[in-house]
């Protein structure tokens, strides 16, 4: 499931998961860890040899929630430090574009999040499927996926998501400015020359632009079910 910035993937994709038994795995939380990690240790975002071998040797553990009742859909640990809220910080927000779009990250990673979606997809894994939320899964991660989706909604809608998911969180930005940065990703991360944000030729476009996370579930159940997945 691939999709820009507050286009609702992971509140799909976790939803889908857990009605499925499948894993849940949003990708963009790796490059969102190794984002935070360049900020907090100075490294240039721009510098695409540092940014690449901090991803190769920076230890990400995604682990499920567990009793934590802050709304989070998993725990990231980075080197053993819990920085689930710290992947959504404006730092963060700012520079992942940049950061994933070096060619050395995406393939650090891109090579890690095949792995885990072939190994959790084969039925030999503890989940009889995978659902993977990204922006490149059916395009580079994982081309042969059975069903690929790509959701999308107005920038203004997805600006208005994310105005509320950081209002819940006792944060105070400017929905125009949230726009703006919206605005600015998507621009940035379809023009990238390393796996641009774009659908797969074969990935069934879906609008959720008004549309309640319980009837998009519903619809993809339904895609699911006709697949056969």
């Amino acid at each position: 499931m691939d999709g820009p910035a507050a286009s609702g993937k992971s509140t799909i994709g976790l939803a889908l998961a857990q009605r499925l038994g499948y894993l849940f795995f949003d990708t963009g939380i790796m490059y969102r860890a190794v984002t935070w990690a360049a900020v907090a240790r100075g490294i240039d975002v721009r510098d695409a040899a540092g940014a690449g071998a901090l991803a190769k040797t920076l230890d990400i553990d995604i682990l499920p929630p567990g009793n934590a009742t802050d709304g989070r859909h998993s725990t990231v640990l980075v080197d053993g430090v819990d920085v689930t809220w710290e992947l959504r910080s404006s730092a963060v927000e700012q520079h992942v574009s940049a950061v994933s779009a070096h060619a050395d990250v995406r393939a650090a990673l891109t090579q890690q999040q095949r792995q885990i979606g072939l190994r959790n997809s084969a039925g030999s894994a503890e989940r009889p499927g995978i659902v993977m939320v990204g922006r490149d899964i059916g395009t580079a991660v994982l081309p042969e996926a059975p069903l690929k989706i790509y959701l999308d909604a107005s920038p203004m809608e997805r600006a208005r998501r994310r105005h509320a998911e950081l209002a819940a969180r006792g944060r105070d930005v400017s929905i125009e400015h949230i726009h703006a940065d919206i605005l600015a990703r998507d621009a940035y991360d379809s023009s990238r020359a390393v796996a641009p944000l774009r659908p797969a030729a074969d990935a069934i476009h879906i609008d959720t632009t008004g549309l309640s996370p319980e009837a998009v579930v519903a619809r993809i159940l339904t895609l699911v079910y006709a697949a056969g997945t």
